[in-house]
């Protein structure tokens, strides 16, 4: 699946995606106990997630365009030090606005970080399969299911929760060490450098649906993740430590999803397979909020576990699908393509869970859940769209090789 040459570097950007997704997934693990120890309120804590998805997004879009000037080491490295810098100092205060300055300094660390890795692991992918980006965001999902374990683990066993964001600034450091001394050899296509290609995406349908695709799907994977551990608390009477191991099981869906596929399928209908890995989310999380009007029953918790890891099933190829065919449309502008999708992405990361905690606090977070279901909609329509704006535009110029 990864040519020999670039193995190393393909194990070191799937080290690095671990520990970035255990970044992304432990500020929702922790938040009832932080909304316990810090008396704040749904709103605030809004606040604190949409801090950090407005620096996400911002940094995506920016990002696009740092991978093609500065090239894919400088802009990993300032990723990783500013998410060293956030999490060392994250929930050290309750005080709000503090909170708040740190999850956007986090924000932008991981916008870079994601923009880069996409980036690289498309150049890795010579043949343009999209199995090695499937596999890549494997290991986010390994890192989202390790994070909040990992949280569950310090609850249950008394230890400080806050220790989990001091580990992961360590672990980074690590990281960024290593990286600082790894050849990273690939280069943007000469045609990235020009201003034509960018005069042409805008003209295309899928550079605009692959970015209201991400807005929706983002908002839902993250939202679901950020929200599934208190909306179990809150109407299933489940304990917070127990509630964490729920967020772990959303992203064991997705790394079930995203490991199986593309070891499974080695079939051409990749977009077929999108939209209905799609649909399954959907159906999911729409269930799981009925469920939420039924109430705190043994078979309505039991039935609920399940459909928490069906709907990261479906979540799960999702993401690296959309980018791959992105990869496919634009070749010779891949990275301000993948910018401006991821930077959909990152809005929705914004707006829908600070939606959620604006709905909660007025109508119940049974109510605020529900919107997660009625846009697993929108998002398989998002997807069918694309898969045919992309087949009537037709196969794009073979790109040039990763040198």
């Amino acid at each position: 699946m990864i040519e020999r040459h670039h193995r190393a570097l393909f194990l070191l950007l799937f080290a690095v995606f671990i520990i970035y997704g255990m970044s992304m997934t432990i500020i929702g693990a922790t938040l009832p106990v932080i909304l316990a120890d810090f008396q704040w309120n749904y709103l605030i804590a809004g606040f604190v997630l949409g801090a950090g998805a407005v620096a996400f997004f911002l940094s995506t879009f920016a990002g696009g365009y740092m991978v093609q000037r500065w090239g894919a080491k400088p802009t990993i490295l300032f990723g990783l030090v500013l998410d060293i810098i956030g999490l060392a100092f994250f929930a050290m205060t309750p005080d709000p606005l503090t909170n708040i300055l740190l999850s956007a300094l986090i924000g932008v660390g991981q916008g870079a970080i994601e923009i880069t890795i996409n980036w690289a692991t498309l150049r890795i992918d010579d043949k343009n399969s999209g199995r090695p980006m499937n596999l890549m965001h494997g290991a986010f999902a390994i890192g989202a299911i390790l994070g909040p374990m990992a949280v569950g683990a310090l609850i249950h066993s008394g230890l400080g929760w806050t220790y989990i964001f001091r580990g992961m600034a360590a672990v980074f450091v690590l990281l960024a060490v290593v990286m600082v001394f790894t050849p990273l050899p690939l280069t943007a296509h000469a045609s990235e450098q020009e201003s034509g290609p960018q005069e042409r995406l805008s003209k295309h349908p899928a550079y605009w649906l692959s970015f209201v695709a991400l807005l929706v799907y983002v908002g839902v994977e993250l939202g679901v993740s950020n929200w599934v551990a208190e909306y179990f608390v809150a109407v299933f009477a489940y304990s917070p430590a127990a509630s964490a191991f729920l967020v772990s099981l959303f992203w064991a869906g997705l790394l079930a999803g995203r490991f199986g596929v593309p070891l499974l399928y080695k079939g051409p209908r990749q977009d077929a397979v999108l939209i209905g890995f799609s649909a399954l989310a959907a159906v999911a999380v729409i269930l799981l909020s009925v469920l939420g009007y039924l109430g705190p029953q043994p078979l309505t918790i039991e039935i609920g576990r399940v459909l928490v890891f069906f709907a990261g099933l479906g979540c799960s190829i999702y993401y690296p699908a959309v980018i791959t065919l992105l990869g496919k449309c634009f070749p010779h502008a891949q990275g301000q393509a993948i910018g401006f999708a991821a930077t959909g992405g990152g809005i929705g990361a914004f707006a829908f869970p600070f939606a959620m905690s604006a709905l909660s606090q007025t109508w119940g977070i049974r109510a605020g859940f529900a919107t997660y279901g009625v846009f697993g909609v929108v998002m398989t329509l998002c997807v069918v769209g694309l898969a045919i704006s992309v087949k009537r535009a037709g196969p794009p110029a073979a790109p040039e090789k990763p040198r």
